[in-house]
């Protein structure tokens, strides 16, 4: 076996471009299991000013993108990739953009049991897919029980204040960094790669590290 590399990940689970790179890397992982990745997410929220109950989500939409036919040219290439990779996104069903903060609290609960992935790829089905609102703590709750996390634990954390400033602590510390979008790649703390890159990329990356 090829001695571990860190893969560091900066994501939110609001992006639709981490979604489309998470499957995209999924493919290529598939492809080759004898890969020689360690994979870390990390916070980064796109919207780190929404309030803490979120907001309408065609509001919010219109807002950034000035008017329902800037946000529909602006999501276009989104559902065309989306449909690409064999994904399901149901923006028509989704009412309301969270505030992440608490979703990317569970994700880091999530990592101290092992489980981080898992977390990242269930909140993205809560919320592409099933268009649920993962900034209320009972979906979060609902969601940390469907990866065998203690549902109790986690609706006893969310109540509380615990890991709220480490988590925008590393947010912030990404945007020292220089990062201002995601998902962006981190490849043995060295070689960023930004974007949903295709699974073709990631099989040279693969490749190369492997020295083949």
């Amino acid at each position: 076996m090829p001695d571990p590399i860190k893969l560091d990940i900066m994501s939110d689970p609001i992006c639709p471009w981490c979604y489309i790179g998470k499957a995209h890397l999924d493919r290529a992982l598939l492809d080759h299991p004898d890969h020689p990745f360690v994979i870390e997410w990390h916070p980064f929220q796109l919207n780190p000013d929404m309030p803490a109950e979120g907001m309408d989500r065609r509001a919010y939409l219109e807002n950034k993108f000035g008017g329902k036919e800037g946000a529909v040219r602006a999501y276009a290439p989104i559902v065309d990739h989306a449909r690409k990779a064999g994904l399901t996104i149901n923006f028509e069903q989704m009412k309301r953009t969270p505030n992440t903060l608490d979703a990317h609290r569970l994700i880091h609960w999530a990592g101290i049991e092992g489980r981080q992935t898992a977390a990242v790829s269930a909140l993205f089905k809560a919320y592409f897919v099933e268009a649920r609102d993962i900034g209320d703590a009972e979906v979060l709750a609902d969601i940390a029980d469907s990866i065998e996390m203690d549902a109790g634990v986690v609706t006893r954390l969310l109540q509380t204040d615990e890991d709220r400033k480490a988590i925008q602590d590393r947010d912030a510390h990404s945007r020292r960094m220089g990062i201002n979008s995601v998902p962006t790649f981190i490849v043995a703390n060295q070689h960023a790669v930004p974007g949903a890159q295709p699974p073709e990329l990631w099989a040279k990356v693969i490749a190369e590290l492997q020295g083949s």
